[in-house]
């Protein structure tokens, strides 16, 4: 056992179902353990390190920014988080954007200003909020509330009143469950943690047009799929739909932490001194690499990169699944989100393909993710599926 591993398990809290590897570098698609060994990621820090690891551009950024400035707190105006706030109002539905560290603080965020505006309806106070099921939204007390996956919940009750749960994708079910309480709809326009759920094509229409007709507020929690993973900036633009508050972290910060909740102006005015805060959010080194991720999104390449090689993973993963139809279910996900679901547990599979030098996840228990860097090339996924199906061969 390393003396990193050893350390780490007599004094860090077991939150995490580690794997006994410690990683000291990374590069591109690639990292490095203790002992020199290169594994390909397939993971990207769980669809953080959309443009890889260490990405120049990412890392002069936030080195120049730590050489003048590092914190002021936010009684102060600072250039790059104003930078990177117009950047993300320029190019999405918002007027305005809230800056904090995490997905569960923007989601907290988000859910903070829909109860407000709900308890300052004419109508009298609304509060409660529709979720999905097999969704996930966080693990602080009101995005746990959100997250209807009773596994994440266990043991945490009382849960916080105020939500309702309905299954992803079904209309009707979402339609029946609005009531005179109903304030918002919160869902991911993709399931990530769920097990890479795509809706059908008009479903968000559908859900848009019912909040429109009865006043509710749509919440996109766009962490997972945001940022570039679907091969468009924004996960919702695949559908034709916009949101009135999204919630965006994981990739924003480019592998810093860095969280944001964007939301229309008539919701935002809702937010007043004091409301809400933040000490650390937007801080000026994080969100001067924000800018320099969304530099390289926009002008980089990134997002056509991202399409071609979604299609070609797509292609070779759909192969697999011709080759391996007791094995594999089917593939679905869109852009570098993909998700194969298998007819067994997908654990041993990750395990083996990690021992191989692969790294992949497991999520909703069958279903193996896929979420390499957006600049991950053609050869990098054929070594991806080299190993993954030999990892297969031996699950049969």
């Amino acid at each position: 056992m390393s003396e990193s591993i050893a350390k780490t398990e007599a004094h860090i809290f077991k939150t995490y179902g580690r794997f006994p590897i410690a990683f000291v570098r990374g590069e591109g698609a690639w990292l490095w353990d203790e002992g020199g060994r290169r594994y390909l990621d397939f993971l990207s820090g769980i669809a953080v390190c959309n443009l890889g690891h260490c990405h120049p551009a990412v890392v002069r950024a936030a080195t120049d920014q730590l050489e003048r400035l590092v914190h002021v707190s936010n009684f102060f105006y600072t250039a790059p988080q104003a930078e990177l706030a117009e950047q993300l109002t320029r190019h999405s539905f918002a007027d305005r954007v809230f800056f904090c560290n995490s997905g569960a603080e923007a989601n907290e965020a988000a859910l903070k200003l829909a109860r407000r505006w709900g308890n300052a309806a004419d109508s009298g106070p609304r509060s409660e909020v529709i979720t999905m099921q097999a969704s996930f939204h966080g693990r602080t007390f009101a995005t746990l509330a959100a997250t209807a996956q009773a596994k994440v919940q266990e043991g945490f009750a009382p849960l916080m009143p105020g939500f309702v749960y309905v299954p992803f994708n079904d209309f009707e079910a979402l339609q029946a469950s609005v009531n005179a309480r109903t304030c918002a709809v919160m869902l991911e326009p993709i399931q990530g943690e769920g097990g890479v759920n795509v809706p059908d094509a008009e479903y968000l229409k559908r859900v848009r047009g019912l909040c429109d007709t009865e006043g509710l507020l749509l919440i996109f929690d766009e962490v997972q799929v945001g940022m570039g993973r679907t091969g468009k900036l924004f996960a919702h633009e695949h559908f034709g739909v916009t949101p009135d508050i999204m919630t965006l972290a994981k990739a924003l910060g480019g592998g810093l932490p860095l969280g944001a909740m964007l939301a229309s102006q008539r919701v935002a005015g809702l937010f007043t001194p004091g409301s809400h805060a933040s000490t650390f959010g937007g801080n000026p080194v994080v969100t001067a690499a924000g800018c320099a991720v969304m530099r390289e999104l926009l002008d980089g390449g990134v997002l056509e990169n991202c399409r071609a090689m979604g299609i070609y993973l797509r292609d070779k993963l759909d192969g697999l699944k011709t080759r391996h139809p007791e094995t594999v279910v089917c593939v679905r996900g869109k852009g570098l989100i993909l998700g194969m679901e298998l007819t067994g547990s997908g654990r041993p599979v990750v395990e083996r393909c990690l021992e191989a030098g692969l790294i992949l996840n497991c999520t909703a228990e069958r279903t193996i993710r896929f979420l390499p860097p957006l600049i991950i090339t053609r050869d990098q996924i054929d070594e991806c599926c080299t190993i993954l199906e030999a990892a297969l061969g031996q699950q049969e």
